[in-house]
C-alpha cells in the first residue's frame, strides 16, 4: 500500500515572493491569417472544430493560454459546417473576426458578423453554424486555463448533456417544496455581523440570470469618436447586468471597445499605467505603438497582444490614422477574488478596486476627465 508524502515549509520561505510578470506576446496579423488558412484546409479535430489555442511560451501545462489564467483560440467554420453541441464550466467572450455566422447558447440564437462582440454563459449548451459563403472565423477568449490549474474545467458534448439536463430536471421536480433556502436557518451569533446559515442556504444559491448578449460593433460603434473633436468617449466597457458589481461582460472578463478618428492629436508621451489583472488587446483598425515594461511594440489593424501581463506598466500610443481595439481583461474575476489592485498613476496610490475607494478623475486609462 502506498503512503502519501508531504512537506511542511515555513511561511517566511513562501510568502514575500512577490509577482511573477511574464513578457508581453506579439501575435501578427499574417501569422493568425496563416492559421486561419491552415485550420480551413485540414479536416475538423476529434471534437468535431476546427481551432487553435493561442500558446505563450512562458505557459507550463495544466492551462496552456496567452496568459496564466486566459486562454485565446481561433475557431474557423467553412460554409455549411456546424459545431456539435457542448457545454463547459468555463465563460467566454466571443468575437468575429471574419464573415457571419449563428451562434446558439442557453436556448438563444443570434446571427453576428464582423467585429461583433458576444458573451457565452458558464453550462450553457452552445453551437456556432456558418451559413454564409466565406469562412466565419471568431476568437473565443475563456478562463479555462485557470479552471485547468485548479482542476475543475468540466467539459460536456452530446448525449452527456441531454443525460445531464434530464437529471437535473427530474431532481428539481423531486426535491420541490422541500427545505430551500428560503427556509434556511438564520441564526445571529455576534452583534459585529456574524451569522449562521444551515447547508440548503449554501448550496441553493440565488440565481441571478445570465443570458447571451451580442453587442453589434454597427450599435457600438456610434458611441465612439469619429472625428477628432466630436466630444465621445474614446473607451467604453461592453457592460452586462448580470455581473452587477463586477462591471463584466462575463463573471470572469469585461471587454471594452476603444477608439480614436484619423487625425486625432497624438497621446503626450509619458509613464503608463499598471494594474493586477491582465489585458489583452486585439487591434482592429488603424496602427499604433505600445510601451510595456520599457519595450516598444508596433502593432496593425489584424494584429493580437498580450499587452499588458499582470502589474506591468504599460501605455498605449494609437498613429494618427485612428484605432479600434477590443480589450479584454479578468478583472470581473480578480474583484470576486479581491486581489484587483490598480495604479493609474505609477506616483500614485495603489487602490484595491472593489474593496475600497475606486479610481476617480479619469475618463480612459492616464486620461483625466
Amino acid at each position: 500500500m502506498s503512503q502519501a508524502t508531504h512537506s511542511m515549509r515555513r511561511t517566511d520561505e513562501i510568502q514575500g515572493s512577490g509577482m511573477t510578470v511574464w513578457k508581453p506576446l506579439h501575435v501578427p496579423r499574417a501569422a493568425i491569417e496563416a492559421e486561419i488558412e491552415r485550420l480551413a484546409q485540414e479536416p475538423p479535430g476529434r471534437d468535431g472544430r476546427r481551432a487553435s489555442v493561442i500558446v505563450h511560451p512562458e505557459a507550463t501545462a495544466p492551462g496552456l493560454g496567452l496568459s496564466p489564467g486566459v486562454d485565446v483560440t481561433i475557431n474557423v467554420l467553412k460554409p455549411g459546417e456546424a459545431t456539435p453541441p457542448m457545454r463547459r464550466n468555463a465563460n467566454q467572450i466571443e468575437f468575429c473576426i471574419r464573415g457571419r455566422g449563428i451562434v446558439t447558447a442557453g436556448g438563444q440564437t443570434a446571427e453576428v458578423g464582423r467585429w461583433d462582440t458576444w458573451n457565452i454563459p458558464s453550462m450553457r449548451v452552445h453551437a456556432h453554424e456558418n451559413r454564409s459563403d466565406d469562412l466565419f472565423v471568431r476568437l473565443t477568449y475563456s478562463n479555462a486555463p485557470l479552471l485547468e490549474k485548479l482542476g475543475i474545467h468540466f467539459v460536456e458534448a452530446g448525449a452527456q448533456i441531454r443525460s445531464q439536463e434530464r437529471a437535473a430536471a427530474a431532481m428539481a421536480q423531486a426535491a420541490a417544496g422541500k427545505f430551500t433556502r428560503e427556509g434556511a436557518p438564520d441564526i445571529a451569533i455576534t452583534d459585529a455581523g456574524a451569522r449562521l446559515r444551515g447547508y440548503e442556504y449554501l448550496v441553493d444559491i440565488e440565481v441571478v440570470e445570465n443570458r447571451m448578449i451580442v453587442w453589434p460593433w454597427a450599435d457600438a460603434r456610434r458611441h465612439l469618436p469619429a472625428t477628432p473633436d466630436d466630444g465621445k468617449r474614446g473607451i467604453m466597457l461592453l457592460y452586462n447586468p448580470a455581473t452587477g458589481r463586477r462591471n463584466g461582460t462575463t463573471h470572469s472578463f469585461f471587454a471594452t471597445l476603444s477608439a480614436s478618428a484619423p487625425g486625432t492629436r497624438p497621446r503626450p508621451e509619458g509613464r503608463g499605467h499598471k494594474h493586477s489583472s491582465v489585458a489583452i488587446n486585439y487591434h482592429f483598425k488603424g496602427s499604433g505603438r505600445s510601451v510595456v515594461d520599457g519595450q516598444v511594440f508596433h502593432w496593425e489593424a489584424g494584429d493580437l497582444m498580450l499587452s499588458a501581463p499582470s502589474w506591468s506598466e504599460h501605455a498605449h500610443y494609437p498613429g494618427a490614422d485612428g484605432h479600434a481595439i477590443l480589450t479584454v481583461q479578468d478583472h470581473p474575476q480578480q474583484i470576486g477574488m479581491e486581489s484587483l489592485i490598480w495604479q493609474e498613476r505609477m506616483d500614485g496610490p495603489i487602490l484595491t478596486l472593489g474593496s475600497e475607494q475606486g479610481q476617480t478623475g479619469y475618463v480612459g486609462p492616464r486620461q483625466a476627465g
